[in-house]
């Protein structure tokens, strides 16, 4: 059975911020990821995981004004020295938090860059991240985003993932492949996992529509679930979805799910 962890952005929202590690570990998760620790001390998250029995699978490299609407600023060619600080800041929480690896959201386009000038600024970037990041052994992840949620948002397919990795040349540098977002993309979720799954770092996963719950939606997650473990991941697959109710009313599907 798939390894599943608890996003604290998503889930638990019914609780204050810090009191959603205990709420996971009751719900029985082992593991927990959630979108930017930055807003809290590290020891604070560091003892909440610690009093709880978890591990911190994933989060987010800074990404901008996130309450402004901005969603990542690795395309934004004027922001390149943000983009770097972000980079050590991100590493020193992950290092404190144990955490093995950190996404790139790279953002929504800048109105007047051109695309061919905002990859040459994403591949540059990507490259100087994942080389700080080798160096202080933790990996690099890319997440395609689909443009109904985000529209303007730079990478929005695997294909797309996969050939900056192959132009940045790093051994650092992954796919986060978010199963919501690459069904409203591109579908073909079975063949693309088999294709590709050494070189995805991370897995995250909602139903469609409505990015609800497994089993809310058109995805078969029973026999994803089974292929996916046919593949041999054996990361975690975070649980980035909006609970219809409650979240411990919702996760009756961990059972209903994975027989």
């Amino acid at each position: 059975m798939p390894k599943f962890a608890a996003n604290l952005t998503m889930l638990f929202t019914e609780l204050p911020f810090m009191q959603r590690f205990e709420a996971a570990a009751k719900a029985g998760f082992k593991a927990v990821e959630y979108l930017f620790p930055y807003a809290y001390e590290k020891k604070e998250l560091a003892a909440a995981l610690r009093d709880n029995g978890l591990a911190q699978v994933l989060h987010n490299l800074p990404a901008g004004n996130w309450d402004a609407g901005e969603r990542g600023i690795g395309c934004h060619p004027d922001r390149v020295g943000e983009f770097r600080e972000g980079v050590a800041r991100a590493i020193d929480y992950a290092t404190a938090l144990g955490c093995p690896q950190v996404n790139c959201l790279l953002g929504k386009l800048p109105e007047g860059v051109t695309h061919a000038d905002a990859r040459k600024v994403v591949v540059d970037n990507l490259r100087f991240a994942s080389k700080e990041l080798l160096g202080a052994g933790i990996r690099l992840l890319i997440e395609p985003i689909n443009t109904f949620d985000i529209p303007g948002f730079y990478l929005n397919r695997t294909d797309q993932a996969l050939a900056l990795i192959d132009e940045v040349g790093s051994p650092n540098l992954r796919v986060q492949y978010d199963i919501y977002h690459a069904q409203r993309m591109e579908g073909e979720l079975g063949n693309t996992l088999a294709r590709n799954i050494a070189r995805i770092g991370h897995i995250q996963l909602a139903d469609n529509p409505g990015r609800g719950e497994p089993g809310t939606g058109e995805i078969n997650y029973p026999w994803l679930f089974k292929h996916i473990d046919s593949l041999g991941y054996a990361g975690w697959i975070g649980c980035e979805y909006k609970p219809r109710g409650t979240t411990l009313d919702g996760l009756g599907w961990r059972t209903a799910l994975t027989q």
